[in-house]
């Protein structure tokens, strides 16, 4: 009987395991699709504006300087927090949901030290990044889909919001919600709520049927 247990809680963390190789796969895939990107659009804009100065269409070349200006500031800049290990999971996910057409707005302003993990952190910013994705997935393509990241401080307290668009139905239970659709969600929020107790912070979560809202208070003191 013992055997057949522990083969299961071993075939469970097998599968974790795949889920989550796969999961950092498809980040990367999407992460060097992007850069194939921009490289393919940058040689471009080179060769026309090598063409006009060769030309000595001055006016033209500048106009298309002035254009191509407009567009990089419009291209979201690769995001850099002070915190690598932040960093890297902000990067991966943005990359991948931008890959998936999906509008993305993000600011990050960290403090100079944080008492929060590393770990603890990437975890807790990993499960509402997966779960604000997933709500935006469960949208029909063609949809206003979403996804708003803003990460700061709120008098001497880390604050972390993560807004998404969906089409999920969700089920509040006391103070949690829980997915109709997709179980694994509640995991998350668990999760979620699990870090936040045990750094004796606040977690919010706001929905209605277009939106999800959920905001995380972490003291950084005490």
């Amino acid at each position: 009987m013992f055997e057949g247990i522990h083969r299961r809680i071993a075939e469970r963390k097998l599968g974790s395991r795949h889920a989550l190789m796969e999961t950092h796969y498809e980040e990367v895939q999407a992460m060097y699709q992007q850069m194939r990107t921009w490289r393919h659009d940058f040689k471009n804009h080179l060769q026309v504006m090598k063409a006009q100065l060769d030309m000595g269409e001055y006016q033209e070349l500048s106009e298309y300087i002035l254009k191509l200006d407009e567009e990089l500031a419009r291209v979201s800049k690769v995001i850099e927090t002070g915190n690598l290990a932040l960093d890297a999971i902000l990067n991966s996910k943005i990359a991948m949901v931008r890959a998936r057409g999906i509008d993305v707005n993000v600011k990050v302003v960290l403090p100079a030290k944080l008492s929060v993990a590393d770990y603890d952190l990437c975890v807790l910013l990993g499960n509402l990044l997966d779960n604000a994705i997933e709500g935006c997935e469960s949208q029909k393509e063609g949809e206003d889909r979403f996804l708003r990241i803003y990460i700061g401080m709120l008098k001497e307290q880390l604050y972390l919001s993560v807004a998404n668009s969906h089409d999920i139905k969700m089920k509040k239970e006391g103070s949690r919600y829980r997915s109709t659709k997709a179980p694994d969600r509640g995991l998350g929020m668990l999760s979620i709520d699990s870090i936040a107790a045990r750094y004796h912070g606040y977690v919010n979560r706001q929905s209605d049927e277009s939106a999800f809202v959920t905001e995380v208070l972490l003291p950084l003191k005490g």
